[in-house]
């Protein structure tokens, strides 16, 4: 199986303060990925430091095989990698499909000269690319709305079609499915699915176990910076390494404490 994205031995110091300690990962084409870990445990610094928002201390990532050495994010937005945020970051003056727009032009020099004569005239590449993130999203009863007036859910899936506009060979993903019903976070899981299904890497990053352990293929366990499990949902889940990590407690504790309890945040909400 290709992998997409392949992370060695990376490391990423803040002075003295260890936040990723020797993490080496790798997430194939085609399979969603998890990266879960209790509050603190470095996986929004793993995610900065893989998508040029941080400068690793030590290591490095690979894209097809290709080394992102120096790579700050239009680096590696060029390279073929997207990345949501908690905070969504959408543009609520703008609608849905601005939002998408904006996204997927990528300037270039002779696009001031298009910006001047021809405003307004968006290409049939980005046209057709917008469209495609519109279809994959659900998005179609929506474009013309402005995110402001959207559900929480809504606003998620704008975020999601934001970052597949530019039909990236790898995505991640930060705490995608924060604050959506179990209902929102099924048609999320069903939505990642199809996703992957085109070929696209996925690192999904969550606190919600159900959505993790019921979507993921294969799931990394971060715990003060370290990687201290990798394996398929069940392994992970019975791993008594990472009951202790989340829990302090062995696997004879109670069961809805577990990862595998019942759906919704599991130690806390941090990085």
């Amino acid at each position: 199986m290709t992998a997409a994205l392949e992370v060695e031995h990376l490391g990423v110091h803040y002075g003295g303060v260890v936040a990723i300690d020797d993490v080496s990962l790798a997430v194939p084409a085609g399979v969603i990925s998890g990266l879960i870990g209790p509050n603190g445990a470095g996986k929004t610094s793993f995610l900065d430091a893989v998508s040029g928002f941080a400068s690793p201390t030590t290591g490095r990532a690979r894209l097809d095989g290709r080394t992102c050495d120096g790579y700050g994010p239009h680096d590696y937005a060029r390279a073929g990698l997207a990345r949501t945020f908690q905070s969504l970051e959408l543009f609520d003056d703008l609608t849905v499909e601005e939002n998408l727009v904006v996204a997927a032009t990528r300037p270039r020099w002779w696009s001031v000269l298009r910006d001047v004569f021809g405003p307004g005239r968006p290409t049939a590449a980005l046209s057709e690319a917008v469209d495609d993130a519109v279809t994959l999203c659900s998005l179609s009863d929506l474009v013309r709305r402005v995110p402001s007036d959207l559900s929480n859910g809504e606003r998620h899936r704008v975020a999601l079609a934001r970052a597949m506009v530019a039909q990236p060979a790898v995505l991640l993903l930060d705490e995608p499915g924060a604050g959506l019903d179990p209902a929102e976070t099924g048609e999320l899981g069903d939505l990642l699915r199809r996703v992957a299904d085109r070929g696209t890497a996925v690192l999904l990053v969550d606190h919600d176990m159900a959505l993790v352990l019921g979507t993921c293929q294969r799931v990394h366990v971060l715990d003060r910076g370290r990687l201290i499990a990798s394996g398929t949902p069940s392994e992970v889940r019975d791993d008594p390494v990472v009951l202790t990590a989340y829990l302090g407690t062995t696997p004879s504790g109670p069961a809805s404490n577990r990862p595998d309890g019942p759906p919704g945040p599991v130690a806390g909400g941090g990085a």
